[in-house]
């Protein structure tokens, strides 16, 4: 089960990639696969090995932020065969400066909630954590200062 004289079943593929039956199926409806993925005589689809490849990179490329149609594009690229190869190079040099962006924000996100962390690990430590930034009406002016 799971594997077809020529190649694997959805199930199979879906186990080796960690994506969903969904998923593929989605992947196959919007284009993203560099063939059309054949079927079996009982009307199975039978993916090969290349399939799981280029599935790992798209999944990679998704979780990374890229838009589908930008998968897509890449993907038509890809099937078009050589010649293109500056075209797929752009279009994969401009995802990785948005990513690296996108890094970025995060590096600036977790330098905050890093300074947060060791603040509070101070209070706790001190036995000072009570009543920092503790719901009220308004702060009393001596609150306001307070490095929370």
């Amino acid at each position: 089960m799971g594997e077809h004289a020529n190649g694997m079943s959805i199930g199979r593929v879906a186990e080796l990639t960690g994506m969903s039956v969904h998923a593929l199926r989605f992947f196959e409806r919007e284009g993203l696969f560099l063939r059309e993925i054949p079927r079996s005589a009982g009307g199975q689809r039978v993916y090969v090995q290349a399939d799981v490849d280029w599935l790992a990179l798209c999944d990679r490329l998704r979780a990374s932020g890229m838009p589908i149609a930008t998968i897509r594009k890449f993907a038509d690229l890809v099937r078009s065969g050589p010649g293109n190869e500056p075209d797929r190079l752009a279009l994969l040099r401009e995802h990785e400066r948005a990513v690296e962006a996108k890094m970025a924000d995060l590096h600036a996100c977790l330098d905050v909630i890093h300074a947060k962390v060791v603040t509070y690990e101070q209070h706790v430590r001190n036995g000072t954590a009570a009543g920092v930034w503790a719901p009220t009406s308004a702060p009393a002016p001596s609150d306001a200062v307070q490095s929370s």
